[in-house]
């Protein structure tokens, strides 16, 4: 892969982290391809097409969240496609508090994220431990 693709892919991640903190819609969705395809491997139901269901989900991010942030833990390139692990905190507008945590997988072509695999959840803070959520997948009882 030539370094310069690879400069490219990670400015547009910083751009779209910058803009994610800066809660700057315009700046977000100037790092989305118009043709953008997301995926939520683990949630099939919420795959989307289009720039424009992108930006009808931040808006609604930014505004029900005024205190969004978001940390980027680490990030790799393989071809076209940067892996980021992120951290993402705020309070709700009903004050209940924001936590997930999770890994994006983008494909950058020309600056620009033309498609997600988003595996992003809230983090449980409390709930089963490892021995208890081991027997529950192993005998299939939810």
């Amino acid at each position: 892969m030539r370094a310069d693709v690879q400069v490219t892919s990670l400015e547009a991640l910083k751009r779209l982290h910058e803009a994610m903190n800066k809660h700057d819609l315009d700046a977000f969705l100037a790092c989305i391809d118009a043709d953008y395809r997301s995926e939520q491997p683990a949630h099939p139901n919420r795959g989307f097409d289009g720039r424009a269901q992108v930006g009808k989900n931040w808006s609604a991010i930014f505004d029900g969240i005024p205190d969004f942030h978001a940390e980027l833990l680490a990030s790799a390139i393989e071809g076209d496609t940067v892996w980021s692990e992120w951290q993402w905190t705020g309070t709700r507008a009903n004050e209940a508090p924001l936590h997930m945590r999770g890994v994006t997988l983008f494909e950058i072509k020309n600056g620009r994220i033309v498609s997600g695999r988003l595996y992003m959840e809230e983090v449980e803070d409390s709930g089963a431990d490892i021995g208890d959520t081991v027997r529950r997948l192993a005998e299939g009882n939810h």
